[in-house]
């Protein structure tokens, strides 16, 4: 797997953004919360209407990525797809159904984050 610095996380997790797109994800959010903690350098969060969908968004951005040479760490709540958590190591993406990203809200959680403007149709 290839090895990420801070400047190539930053290109992976813009990449990770398209791919998102690509599947209609909406809501798109990119947090640069390696400036807060230690825990990754972003978080990508995107909303996607339904089960199928949050799968779907799931599977290509994995798909894609592995491409590039980056298999993540963990995912966890697949079965489910309410929230899908993806763990790249320093880029983590978050897929919510609407209802999972209102109730836990990581944009208020993690505001002190610096958000990255992202040029996508949604935005």
């Amino acid at each position: 797997m290839a090895q990420l610095t801070a400047g190539s996380s930053r290109k992976l997790a813009l990449y990770a953004t398209e791919l998102a797109s690509d599947k209609k994800g909406s809501d798109l959010c990119l947090l640069e919360v390696g400036r807060v903690s230690i825990v990754a350098d972003y978080f990508l969060l995107i909303t996607g209407n339904t089960a199928v969908q949050v799968r779907t968004i799931c599977d290509y951005l994995i798909e894609s990525m592995k491409k590039q040479g980056h298999s993540p760490l963990r995912i966890e709540g697949y079965r489910e797809a309410w929230w899908v958590v993806i763990d790249f190591g320093l880029i983590v993406v978050h897929i919510f159904q609407p209802e999972a990203r209102v109730f836990y809200d990581l944009e208020r959680l993690w505001s002190e984050a610096p958000q990255v403007i992202l040029e996508t149709p949604d935005q």
